[in-house]
C-alpha cells in the first residue's frame, strides 16, 4: 500500500475513533500541502472534523492550500468564532485572495468578523485592481533605518519578526517611509555590530508598483532571482512585499490560462475534476463553433477543384498529409513565439528579425519534408504527382510556419492575448490555405 493511501486510512480511523490528540500529533508531522491533499479524498463531514482538529496556525496554513470550493464549504460549516479565529490566522495576502473569490455579501460578513486593524488592512488590499501587485502583496514586512548600527537593526528585526511575511530581506526606509535600499539578513548578520546600516547600502532597490499587473512581479522575480520584492506607491513609500510563494501561484495560473487558450478553451475557474459538465461545454464550444465555420472554406476550396480531383484521384491521398504538415509547422512556430513573448524575450520591434529567421527555417523544413513525400508521390502517381506534392509541401510548410509566427505579433498589436493564436486557430488557417495552395499548384501543373 502506498504512503498516501496508508495515510488516508490512518486519518479515517482516527476520525472514526475520535482520537483528537492522536490526530493533532499526526497532523503536526505533515506538511500543510499534504494535509490539504487529504481533504479532496475525505467525505465532507470527515474533512470538516479533520480541519477542526488542527492547531490554529496549522489550520490557517492548510486552508490557504485548499481549492476555492473546499474553502467556501468549510466556511459554511464553521461557527462564527471558528471563522473569526481562522481569518485572524491567515496571512493578509491569503485573506485577500479568499475575499476575491467569495460573493460580495459573504465577503462583507467576513470583513465584519475581523479586528479593526485587520479589517482596515483587508479593505486597503481589496482597494487595488484585481490581478494587480497590490492585491498580491503582504503589508507585513521588516524595516530598518540607515542611521542604525547593525546591532540595533538586528534587534529591531527580532521585534518585528513575529508579524512579518519574511525577514530574509529587510528594507531600509527614511523617516517618511520611502524605501532607500533592501539588505539581505545574511549580510547584516555577517557585518560588524558597530557598523552603520548606511555603510551596507548598495544603491537603488528593485521595486514593484502597487498598480502593476501581477505578471510584472513574475517577470521581475525571475529576472532578479530575489525571494521577495518590495511594493511602493507613486512617491516611493514602502507599502508591502511580494514573496516567491505568491508569485509562484501567479506563474502557475498564467501558464495554465495560456495552455487553455492555446487549446481554444476558455480558462476554467476550477480544476478539471471539480468542473461541471455544462461549465466544460460552455468553455469549449465557442471556439469550436468558430472553427467549424472557418473550415467551411476548406470544403469550398475542395469543391472548386472537384473536376481536378475526379481526373486525378491520387491527389486525394496526399491532401491530409500536406495540410496537416502545414498546420503542425505553424503550431510549432506559434508556440515558440508565444512562449518567447511570455518570457519577455520578444517584442513587436523584433517581428522583421524573427520573420526573416523563420523564413529560412521553414523553407529548410519544407524542403526536407518534400524529399520524403516526393518518394511516396512517385510510387503512388508517377513523376508529375511527385513534383506536385513536393512543391506543395515546400510552399505549405513555408506559409504555415509564417502564419504561426506572425499571428502572435498580429494579436498583440490588436490587444488580443497572443496565446489565443496557437493550436486549433493556426491549424485551421493553415488547413484552409494549404488546400488552396495544393490544389492550385496541381491545377497549374496538371492542367485540368
Amino acid at each position: 500500500m502506498n504512503k498516501p493511501s496508508s495515510l488516508l486510512v490512518q486519518v479515517r480511523t482516527i476520525l472514526a475513533e475520535k482520537k483528537w490528540s492522536a490526530l493533532k500529533q499526526l497532523a503536526e508531522k505533515l506538511e500543510p500541502s499534504e494535509l490539504a491533499s487529504l481533504f479532496e479524498r475525505l467525505a465532507p463531514m470527515d474533512a470538516t472534523l479533520l480541519f477542526r482538529g488542527l492547531p490554529r496556525d496549522l489550520a490557517a496554513d492548510v486552508f490557504s492550500f485548499l481549492g476555492d470550493e473546499e474553502q467556501q464549504r468549510l466556511l459554511q460549516e464553521m461557527t462564527e468564532h471558528e471563522t473569526r479565529t481562522l481569518l485572524a490566522e491567515l496571512s493578509p495576502d491569503d485573506r485577500t485572495e479568499l475575499f476575491e473569490e467569495l460573493p460580495a455579501v459573504t465577503t462583507q460578513r467576513l470583513l465584519n468578523l475581523l479586528a479593526a486593524d485587520d479589517r482596515k488592512e483587508a479593505l486597503m488590499l481589496l482597494g487595488y485592481p484585481k490581478d494587480s501587485v497590490g492585491r498580491l502583496m503582504s503589508p507585513d514586512f521588516a524595516t530598518i533605518r540607515p542611521e542604525q548600527t547593525v546591532a540595533e537593526a538586528l534587534e529591531s528585526i527580532r521585534r518585528q519578526a513575529p508579524v512579518t511575511e519574511t525577514i530574509q530581506v529587510c528594507y531600509v526606509v527614511d523617516e517618511s517611509g520611502k524605501i532607500l535600499d533592501d539588505i539581505r539578513l545574511r549580510r547584516l548578520i555577517l557585518a560588524e555590530p558597530e557598523r552603520k546600516v548606511s555603510d551596507l547600502m548598495a544603491g537603488e532597490p528593485v521595486v514593484l508598483g502597487a498598480f502593476d499587473p501581477e505578471g510584472v512581479a513574475v517577470s521581475e522575480m525571475k529576472r532578479t532571482g530575489y525571494f521577495a520584492l518590495p511594493v511602493v506607491d507613486g512617491d516611493g513609500k514602502l507599502l508591502g512585499v511580494v514573496t516567491a510563494d505568491d508569485v509562484l501561484d501567479v506563474a502557475v495560473e498564467e501558464a495554465t490560462i495560456d495552455i487553455h487558450k492555446g487549446g481554444a478553451v476558455r480558462p476554467l475557474d476550477t480544476s478539471l475534476a471539480d468542473a461541471r459538465v455544462f461549465a466544460l461545454f460552455a468553455r469549449r464550444v465557442p471556439w469550436l463553433m468558430i472553427l467549424v465555420f472557418m473550415n467551411i472554406f476548406s470544403g469550398a476550396g475542395i469543391a472548386h477543384y472537384e473536376e481536378l480531383i475526379e481526373a486525378t484521384v491520387a491527389l486525394v491521398f496526399f491532401l491530409p498529409l500536406l495540410i496537416d504538415s502545414g498546420g503542425n509547422a505553424g503550431s510549432q512556430a506559434a508556440t515558440l513565439v508565444i512562449r518567447s513573448m511570455a518570457l519577455g524575450e520578444l517584442k513587436m520591434s523584433d517581428y522583421v528579425r524573427v520573420f526573416l529567421k523563420e523564413s529560412r527555417v521553414s523553407f529548410s523544413l519544407g524542403a526536407a519534408m518534400a524529399v520524403a513525400v516526393a518518394v511516396i508521390g512517385y510510387f503512388r502517381g508517377g513523376p508529375t504527382i511527385a513534383f506536385v506534392v513536393a512543391l506543395s509541401m515546400v510552399v505549405i510548410v513555408f506559409v504555415g510556419s509564417l502564419i504561426g509566427m506572425s499571428l502572435p505579433f498580429i494579436f498583440t498589436k490588436l490587444k488580443i492575448d497572443p496565446a489565443t493564436a496557437s493550436g486549433p486557430v493556426v491549424t485551421s488557417l493553415a488547413d484552409i490555405i494549404g488546400v488552396l495552395i495544393y490544389l492550385g499548384i496541381a491545377a497549374a501543373i496538371i492542367g485540368v
